[in-house]
C-alpha cells in the first residue's frame, strides 16, 4: 500500500470512532472501557497523546527522544502516563485536541524524506508503516470504546491493514515474550469482511493460521480472547504464536477473559 492509501483509511478509521464519541454527553465520558482502570475518556486522550507522539518523531526527532527515553526508563507505566496527561480535560476540549492530533499527523508523515524511517516506542518504521500502526491503534481503541458504548461494530476492508502489520510483527511479539522466533515463515489464510481470502506467507508452509479477519485482529489486538474467536492454527510453532501475537508495541497485555463479551 501507498502511504496516501493508508493515510485515507486511517482517516475514515478516525471519522468512524469520532461518530462514536463525538455525540456523547459530559458523563458519557466517565464510562468505564474493558480496559481496566479506562475510560472511554483514556481511550480517546491515549489516542490523541499517540497521535502527538508519532507527528512529533516524525518532524522533530531529537525531542521525541526525549520520549523515547522516559517511555524506557518506565516501560509499564509510560503509556497509563500519556493517558493521564490529557484524561483531565474537559470532553469538549479533549475531543477537540484529538481531532487537531489525528490532523496534523498525515502532513507530518507525508514531509518524512523519502526512505527515512520514523523512530518510535517499537523498532524505527517507515512513514507508511507508521500511519498503519496508527490505523491499528485507532481500530483497538475504537473497539474499547464500541464495547463500552454496547455498539456492534461493521468490519471494513481496513482491517487487512491491522493484519498485515499483525503478521509482519510476528518476531517482534516473540522476542517480547523471550522466546526465539521460527526460522520459516507462517501461512496466514483469513476471510475478509466481503468474503474475500486475504493470504500471507508461502503456500506450502507446514505452520498455519486460518479463520475469520475481524477474529484475527480482535486477537492480534488483545480485544477478545483466543477462545471466543473463529482463528485456527496448524502446527505447534504457529500454535504457539496465537498466544502470544500483537501488533502493538510495547510489553505484552493483559488481554481479555474468555467469555467476557458473550
Amino acid at each position: 500500500m501507498q502511504l496516501d492509501d493508508v493515510l485515507a483509511d486511517l482517516s475514515a478509521e478516525n471519522a468512524d470512532l469520532d461518530l462514536l464519541v463525538g455525540g456523547l454527553p459530559a458523563d458519557g465520558w466517565a464510562t468505564p472501557t474493558p480496559a481496566e482502570g479506562w475510560t472511554i475518556a483514556h481511550q480517546i486522550a491515549h489516542l490523541a497523546w499517540t497521535d502527538e507522539a508519532a507527528r512529533l518523531a516524525a518532524t522533530e526527532p531529537g525531542e521525541f527522544k526525549v520520549e523515547l527515553e522516559k517511555a524506557m526508563a518506565d516501560p509499564a507505566g509510560f503509556v497509563e502516563a500519556g493517558a493521564a496527561e490529557l484524561v483531565s480535560l474537559p470532553p469538549g476540549e479533549l475531543l477537540t485536541y484529538w481531532r487537531q492530533t489525528r490532523g496534523d499527523l498525515p502532513g507530518a508523515l507525508r514531509a518524512v524524506p523519502a526512505g527515512e524511517k520514523v523512530l518510535w516506542f517499537g523498532p524505527p518504521m517507515s512513514p507508511t508503516s507508521m500511519a498503519t500502526a496508527r490505523l491499528m491503534e485507532t481500530w483497538a481503541h475504537g473497539q474499547d470504546v464500541a464495547d463500552a458504548l454496547g455498539v456492534q461494530r461493521r468490519p471494513t476492508g481496513r482491517l487487512k491493514h491491522v493484519a498485515h502489520l499483525a503478521v509482519r510483527t510476528r518476531n517482534f511479539a516473540y522476542l517480547l515474550n523471550d522466546r526465539t522466533p521460527p526460522a520459516d515463515e507462517f501461512r496466514v489464510e483469513l476471510r475478509g469482511p466481503d468474503g474475500e481470502t486475504w493470504t500471507w506467507g508461502p503456500d506450502d508452509a507446514e505452520q498455519r493460521v486460518t479463520g475469520s479477519a475481524g477474529d484475527f485482529c480482535l486477537l492480534a489486538t488483545q480485544r477478545r480472547h483466543r477462545d471466543d474467536l473463529d482463528i485456527q492454527a496448524v502446527g505447534a510453532e504457529a500454535d504457539a504464536w496465537l498466544g502470544i501475537i500483537q501488533a502493538f508495541a510495547g510489553l505484552p497485555g493483559k488481554g481479555r477473559r474468555p467469555g467476557q463479551f458473550g
